[in-house]
């Protein structure tokens, strides 16, 4: 991250949460980079066999709100923060369509929250196995939601075709074409 940083990238994204390397807090502070801190448990090679929650939404909620405050307690502004609950990462299907449900739990603790559900496997198995290039109905439904829970960004494959989904709903939401 202090090499990306160094080299003209404009953000961290840790998949593990600032747990993999104990000094990423100190490179979040030093460079004021906004960081991406997403959820998950284990490894990307290990991590579908630690799927076991209680209660995924919440768990999820914590783990990340609790990560957050490690960056708050060092000086690290809400707005520098982004938690994505890690679609795909630790989760099987079931969890992850109960954490896009309830995304407002993550929405809810004031930083600004990622959707990164582009083509997963999730989508495939609700749209009845398609490949992940025939998912985009079912990312720009993940989209919306996400938005419409509070979501600020989210990370897509099809760009446009997200953007113009998101400006539809914004405008209904407003009321407004403009």
């Amino acid at each position: 991250a202090e090499a990306a940083i160094a080299a003209g990238a404009d953000i961290i994204n840790d998949i593990s949460a600032m747990e993999a390397d104990s000094r990423m807090a100190d490179v979040v502070v030093a460079t004021k980079a906004p960081i991406i801190l997403m959820h998950m448990r284990g490894t990307p090679k290990n991590m579908q066999q630690n799927c076991e929650y209680k209660d995924v939404v919440q768990e999820v909620a914590v783990y990340l709100a609790q990560r957050a405050q490690l960056l708050r307690e060092r000086g690290v502004s809400a707005d520098k923060i982004i938690l994505d609950p890690g679609i795909g990462f630790a989760k099987n299907v079931e969890q992850n369509l109960l954490l896009m449900r309830d995304l407002k739990a993550l929405t809810s603790f004031g930083y600004p929250v990622l959707l990164a559900a582009s083509r997963k496997s999730t989508l495939g198995a609700v749209l009845g196995g398609v490949p992940a290039e025939q998912r985009l109905e079912g990312t720009i439904a993940t989209s919306l939601q996400a938005i419409y829970a509070g979501a600020q960004m989210v990370r897509v494959h099809d760009v446009e075709e997200n953007v113009r989904a998101i400006r539809t709903l914004e405008a209904i939401l407003r009321g407004s074409a403009e």
